[in-house]
């Protein structure tokens, strides 16, 4: 099964919290789920591929959303049901 094709939304509130930050380029420590790693960076860009969310930071890193744990330590732990 493709993995695009599993993906969660997150939820809306955060997504918000998520453009905020890239409008205000604020640099941002973004901790992943399935790596468990931390990686830093300014948001530059919020956008859809293939049906799943991604951000893209300054470093050149893309990040799908529902992979992500944690925003400068705010938990990310809800998905927005549609």
């Amino acid at each position: 099964m493709d993995k695009k094709s599993n993906y969660k939304p997150i939820d809306c509130n955060f997504y918000d919290r998520l453009e905020a930050w890239s409008v205000r380029k604020v640099e941002v420590n973004i901790c992943l789920t399935d790596t468990d790693s931390l990686t830093t960076g300014v948001i530059q860009d919020l956008y859809i591929k293939e049906k799943a969310e991604f951000l893209l930071l300054n470093t050149g890193q893309e990040i799908r959303l529902d992979k992500i744990a944690s925003v400068n330590g705010i938990p990310l732990d809800e998905t927005c049901d549609y």
